[in-house]
């Protein structure tokens, strides 16, 4: 039913009409929402603000989501509210965002951001020397603010009272016809953000759209704006990027389109290494295949997959150097995250879990004495097996090591000891030489 709707809609508007600040007023009995489809925190926020007099509608993913049949993962709030206003409505909720602010309201464990309707930029409004707006904090209409929205897809309006679509700039057209078409003129609007050029090549693998040739011409040009946002909001975008469930067509376009470059040092450099690429891609397809099947992902884990043959590259290096294999390893691991840094702000926590993969890896050659033991006390030592059987699949390591572990991990008591590897003469010999604690204290006495 929904399809046919939007063919008819795609038919009655066409594309060579010009956009009119006139919206469709879609009814439920053509799109096929209805406001049970909708998370009971979102409906409560809209009712609330609405009791109070506002106007108030899920807004941008969350609508496109439904309207092609997927459950959104979060739910977006648009309102004529102010953001005092908005704070005021609710027991618990606090404006954040400096750039622009918004109202982040707490219901039960559900976190909601409710933003007001923006109005168009300002001729004197704050940018950086390349364009990148940097305040923006000015408040307009419905119809300004779905013409500040990046793409039509995403610039589109549902009210769970009356059940209405509210669409300005032909958004349903657009997904039927599977495009992904930006909203006003695509230079400006990636000088105004630069990560609407990732969020466009993100969308477009995870909707299965083509990006209009209007908007995806321009961003090998600009891609080098990039450069200039903020390392906390980079890292952010490309998180939702690699854990869409498309990283691997995503990679795919990032490099089609020229934006991997700088994204993660080098890994230009790294996906044409055959070893490192096809550890990345087996790493990116269990990711894919993980949040299809509607299972946790760790960012720690993927990124010290992305990262882990430059990882592997400076490691040789500096043991080239006369360094030992462990020291060499942490500088290694220091050198590399240090780099990353400079372009995306990897949190303290996530950088803590990548090192802790990496450092665990030397540590699986030990196969003797009490050593495996210990390696399965420690807390990271499940993500760094995941990580070990990833590198024995590309053809890192041999197979028989991971293979090993793995056995080894479900072994019981008299199993695994007999599994063990024979200690090498020089250990033996160290460990006769020591004397247990009770014949030392008896000597002693």
């Amino acid at each position: 039913m929904i399809r046919k709707f939007i063919t008819r809609v795609s038919k009655a508007l066409g594309r060579k009409k010009p956009l009119s600040h006139e919206p469709a007023l879609i009814a439920h009995q053509q799109h096929g929402i209805r406001r049970e489809h909708i998370h009971s925190s979102a409906r409560r926020v809209c009712e609330t603000l609405q009791e109070k007099g506002y106007k108030a509608f899920v807004v941008g993913g969350a609508v496109r989501d439904l309207l092609i049949g997927e459950d959104p993962k979060d739910y977006d709030i648009a309102t004529d509210a102010t953001p005092e206003q908005v704070r005021a409505a609710f027991r618990r909720a606090r404006i954040i965002g400096r750039r622009f602010q918004i109202v982040h309201v707490m219901i039960g464990a559900e976190t909601l951001e409710v933003t007001t309707f923006r109005g168009e930029l300002a001729h004197d409004t704050k940018k950086d020397a390349h364009g990148r707006v940097l305040h923006d904090n000015v408040f307009g209409s419905q119809a300004e603010d779905a013409a500040r929205r990046d793409f039509t897809v995403n610039a589109l309006y549902y009210d769970p009272a009356s059940e209405t679509i509210v669409d300005y700039h032909h958004g349903v057209a657009d997904l039927k016809q599977k495009t992904l078409r930006m909203i006003g003129e695509p230079r400006a609007r990636y000088r105004e953000d630069p990560v609407r050029m990732l969020r466009a090549v993100r969308l477009a693998a995870k909707l299965g759209l083509v990006i209009d040739p209007e908007a995806a011409k321009p961003i090998r040009e600009m891609a080098p704006l990039l450069e200039n946002v903020p390392p906390a909001r980079l890292f952010d975008e490309m998180l939702k990027l690699l854990t869409s469930g498309h990283a691997v067509k995503c990679l795919t376009q990032l490099r089609e389109a020229g934006l991997h470059h700088g994204l993660l040092p080098l890994l230009d450099v790294i996906l044409e290494q055959p070893l490192g690429e096809r550890f990345v891609m087996l790493a990116l397809e269990n990711t894919d295949q993980r949040v299809r099947d509607g299972k946790p992902i760790s960012p720690g884990f993927l990124f010290a997959t992305l990262l882990w043959h430059e990882v592997l590259a400076k490691w040789e290096r500096i043991k080239q150097d006369g360094e030992r294999a462990i020291p060499a390893l942490f500088i290694a691991m220091d050198e590399v995250l240090d780099t990353q840094a400079e372009k995306l702000a990897i949190t303290r926590r996530i950088a803590g879990d990548i090192k802790d993969i990496w450092a665990i890896q030397p540590r699986f050659e030990a196969r003797a004495g009490r050593k495996p033991y210990a390696l399965l006390e420690q807390p990271r030592f499940k993500a760094g097996l995941d990580f070990l059987l990833l590198r024995a699949a590309s053809g890192e390591v041999p197979k028989e090591l991971a293979d090993w572990w793995e056995r080894f991990l479900f072994a019981e008591g008299d199993e695994r000891a007999t599994m063990l590897l024979p200690e090498t003469g020089d250990k033996k010999k160290r460990r006769r030489r020591r004397k247990p604690a009770s014949a030392t204290s008896a000597a002693g006495e």
